[in-house]
């Protein structure tokens, strides 16, 4: 089971940060990763890490902005989200699952979804 939190409505330029805890058999050993659904929109990929976690993908509009991070001893992922703009407003989930880094842009290499967690970003 994966819980997400942190969602909220903050200004354009401010920071944010979503936690995503793991339980049950959403072990430590799984790719951890995130990914948005805009409004009207289809789910994108956001960002992923690998369990270790050494690895990490992004993608390209939120390189420089956003930095996944996990803490296994708590089971939480987490996605620090600076310099926030009104097109990164979404629903966020966060997911558990297992595959090369690179092919974790791929919303079917996850097994598990957590429900979605609110972000909107005012300009």
């Amino acid at each position: 089971q994966l819980q997400a939190s942190g969602g909220g409505l903050v200004q354009a330029g401010g920071p944010l940060r979503l936690s995503c805890a793991a339980s049950g058999r959403t072990s430590s050993t799984y790719v951890m990763g995130w990914s948005r659904q805009a409004p009207g929109k289809e789910r994108e990929f956001v960002a992923a890490i690998s369990w270790d976690p050494s690895s990490i993908v992004e993608t390209d509009s939120v390189k420089g902005r956003f930095t996944i991070s996990r803490d296994n001893a708590k089971n939480t992922v987490y996605l620090q989200m600076n310099s926030l703009k009104p097109e990164d407003t979404a629903v966020y989930y966060c997911a558990a699952g297992g595959g090369a880094i690179a092919s974790m842009i791929h919303a079917y290499r996850y097994i598990y979804w957590g429900q979605g967690t609110n972000v909107t970003v005012s300009s």
